[in-house]
């Protein structure tokens, strides 16, 4: 079946199968490989990816029901050349250790900032409570996060 969606801005289009994951097409189809593949059962969390402006777990979507939709991946949040406030805020505050969950946890805190620019402790970890990250204890995480929120209010 053929599939088309905006992807990062771009519109896309591709021979697909039924069943083909969203997580596949854009790794596999696209070859955007930031967005992670983890469990396949949405659990851990590294493949979150925006679905029409939604964090959504991309390893839970097929590509066809993408169809039409806009898509926005970890690749989208460096805009000319700039990092995202997120992006500065997990290299600020060590956010990651083997980055395996990085780009999912990334693209739910820029999600977390845009709704809420100024959110607590509480709320981020609330927030990020459906991602797995195996190496920090989240607490880096959550600085960076808070980092992000800063660098933002202050610009």
């Amino acid at each position: 079946m053929r599939v088309s969606m905006i992807v990062n801005g771009e519109e896309v289009t591709g021979e697909i199968e039924g069943r083909l994951l969203l997580i596949h097409f854009l790794r596999d189809h696209l070859g955007l490989t930031g967005t992670h593949w983890g469990c396949d059962t949405s659990n851990c969390g590294t493949c979150v990816v925006w679905l029409d402006g939604e964090p959504v777990k991309s390893c839970t979507v097929l590509a066809a029901m993408a169809g039409g939709h806009e898509v926005r991946t970890v690749e989208d949040l460096e805009q000319d050349g700039r990092l995202d406030p997120v992006q500065q805020g997990f290299m600020e505050c060590h956010g990651l250790q083997c980055g395996f969950c990085t780009p999912g946890m990334m693209m739910t805190a820029r999600a977390l900032l845009d709704r809420n620019p100024d959110p607590s402790e509480g709320e981020i970890r609330e927030a990020i409570s459906g991602q797995i990250c195996r190496c920090t204890g989240y607490a880096t995480i959550v600085r960076s996060v808070r980092w992000a929120a800063s660098k933002e209010a202050s610009s």
